[in-house]
């Protein structure tokens, strides 16, 4: 489609060791339009980081193992390039957040150096150049130009995550990859970090895929939601669709699971049991096991994708809110 920035075909990612083959991600297909935020929701060891790192196309190989798919920005499929190719689109064109800020710098150099770094890969520009743009993000995030020769540990946490946003948006990128940037920020700084990531946004025209398990979040800055269970996209929506009408057990399971300040219920409702062994998984439903409106039929098969209203997928047998 011609408004789409990205699209991802059928993607099937999996990890390779000497006792086992882990499933990661089992057939995904996303589009990401130019200037939309899509959420990626769901939870630890769903398969989201694997899905933004292979965009990237930084998963390392062995032990991931890229079994079959497209990945197509720009209407050019990146599976394709070769790893100079890749480097000319990582933080160019892509560019991610990292989780954990203390592991995406590097504590011997300082901050305003690796910002400049990757805008001198990216730009034919001198290197005073590649400092003053650099010293523009600083301010742009918040942090005064005087600090471009710190040293991350000179940093908080949640400037070392501003310092890190900065260095992913150094170059204007199209597309940016979010993963839970906003993961051990204290409730003001969050707030702050989510604020100007959507200015920015804005500012720029940056699509952005944001992983995160926050639902407050999603509902704060996402246009659709992509509900993620065992490396596949369980339902997929726009935001007012997976908040006001979610539909797979499993969105609704996660709703449950937060507490309400109406709600009568004395008791939250969590999810029972654990996500199946990503090794083994089984060949129907991978929720069936904890799924409370589990069928004969959802053992048997996988389950066919359902468009339950215009732009609202789901992947079920049975699907709809609570009982």
């Amino acid at each position: 489609m011609a408004d789409n920035l990205l699209e991802i075909r059928d993607l099937v990612v999996e990890y390779h060791t000497d006792d086992a083959i882990i499933h990661a991600v089992n057939g995904v297909n996303l589009n990401v339009k130019k200037g939309e935020t899509i959420g990626l929701v769901g939870e630890t060891g769903a398969g989201k980081t694997t899905i933004a790192r292979s965009i990237l196309r930084i998963l390392q190989t062995p032990p991931a193992k890229f079994c079959g798919g497209n990945i197509i920005l720009n209407g050019e499929d990146i599976m394709n390039k070769s790893e100079k190719e890749m480097r000319r689109i990582r933080g160019n064109k892509i560019s991610m957040i990292f989780q954990d800020p203390m592991t995406a710098l590097n504590p011997i150099e300082k901050v305003g150096f690796q910002i400049a770094e990757a805008i001198g890969l990216h730009n034919k520009i001198t290197k005073s150049e590649a400092e003053r743009r650099a010293c523009d993000m600083l301010e742009m995030v918040g942090i005064p130009m005087e600090r471009f020769g710190e040293y991350p540990h000179q940093f908080s946490g949640g400037m070392k995550q501003r310092v890190v946003i900065a260095m992913a948006l150094a170059c204007n990128p199209e597309l940016l990859l979010a993963d839970e940037p906003t993961t051990a920020l204290d409730v003001t700084i969050q707030a702050q970090v989510l604020e100007m990531m959507q200015s920015l946004k804005e500012n720029l025209g940056t699509s952005v895929i944001l992983i995160t398990h926050d639902l407050g979040v999603v509902a704060d800055i996402c246009d659709s939601v992509a509900v993620i269970y065992a490396g596949s996209i369980v339902e997929y929506g726009t935001a007012e669709h997976i908040f006001d009408n979610p539909s797979h057990p499993y969105t609704v399971g996660l709703f449950n699971s937060l507490p309400k300040l109406n709600s009568t219920e004395p008791r939250l409702k969590p999810i029972k049991g654990l996500m199946p062994d990503p090794t083994n998984l089984p060949k129907g439903c991978a929720f069936c096991e904890r799924c409370p409106k589990a069928a004969d039929g959802c053992a048997a098969g996988a389950p066919a994708v359902l468009e339950i209203e215009p732009g609202h997928f789901v992947k079920c047998l049975n699907p709809g809110g609570d009982d």
